[in-house]
């Protein structure tokens, strides 16, 4: 929407409007649009920067849609190493939003590069996430690969591979999705084959190539191996099973024992709140 100030014409004369009402309408209108697109949004975060130096503080806000009483927002920081810097737990307000600070000094987040701060409201839809990027730190450079000749390094994890038709740029584990994501350079039609480990993946049933479910796959349960059939032109082939290794280790064990503790408090809660009063 776009306001305009206009002039309020009379049978003798005009009347321009004053300097401080030109755009309000579009203040309105944009005030409006904020309000319906927070009401759709499960949970929404955003921060009072897009960029920090080091030892300065995060002011992160947001709010959800609906309240699920008794549930925190639980908040997880991302470093650009793919390690977990913090695990915060944050009460809703009764208007729907929450609020805390994060303070970036300390050993954690040293390194320069983008933080990615993770929301998420008690189950996986309502969940979204915030960047933010440090500067002045230390400059994260990449770990030289100790993979084979014949080896993806995926994450850090090397997962044996060929591949004809095209080359192999790049490779990552994407948690989220227990895949394996590989970007290709495909010259022509080819074929690329992937057996990572059980400990790496495991129950591989699906494969995504640039972005689209593929059929013309091979899949070997026995020795948990994939083979892919691509076309000329390809860019991206992901990898889906039922398991892929977690990259945070004993952090991830400390998110899912905050996750237990606050389930059994709501448990403990729910029960009391039922209980007859005398």
């Amino acid at each position: 929407m776009t306001a305009v100030g206009t002039l309020t014409m009379s049978s003798a004369y005009a009347v321009e409007l004053p300097p401080a009402c030109v755009g309000c309408a579009q203040d309105e209108a944009k005030a409006s649009a904020n309000k319906m697109l927070m009401a759709a949004i499960p949970i929404s975060v955003w921060t009072d920067k897009t960029e920090y130096n080091h030892n300065e503080m995060i002011m992160v806000s947001g709010q959800v849609a609906n309240i699920a009483s008794g549930y925190p927002v639980t908040v997880t920081v991302v470093s650009p190493l793919n390690s977990i810097v913090t695990v915060n737990q944050i009460t809703v307000a009764e208007d729907k939003s929450f609020e805390t600070m994060l303070n970036t000094a300390g050993a954690m987040w040293k390194y320069d590069g983008t933080y990615t701060i993770k929301v998420n409201y008690g189950s996986v839809e309502k969940s979204n996430s915030a960047k933010v990027e440090l500067t002045g730190g230390v400059v994260t450079t990449p770990t030289p690969s100790k993979c084979g000749v014949n080896e993806i390094t995926a994450s850090g994890q090397c997962i044996p591979f060929s591949i004809s038709g095209g080359v192999v740029k790049s490779a990552t584990i994407n948690t989220d999705d227990k895949s394996i994501v590989i970007n290709i350079d495909a010259k022509k039609d080819g074929t690329l084959t992937v057996t990572p480990s059980k400990k790496i993946q495991d129950g591989i049933f699906m494969v995504l190539v640039d972005g689209e479910q593929w059929d013309d796959v091979e899949i070997d349960k026995a020795r948990n191996k994939v083979t892919v059939m691509f076309l000329a032109g390809a860019e991206k082939i992901e990898i889906i099973g039922t398991f892929v290794i977690p990259e945070f280790g004993t952090i991830a064990a400390m998110i899912l024992a905050v996750a237990i503790i606050s389930i059994i408090a709501v448990s403990a809660k729910s029960r009391l709140s039922i209980m007859p009063r005398y």
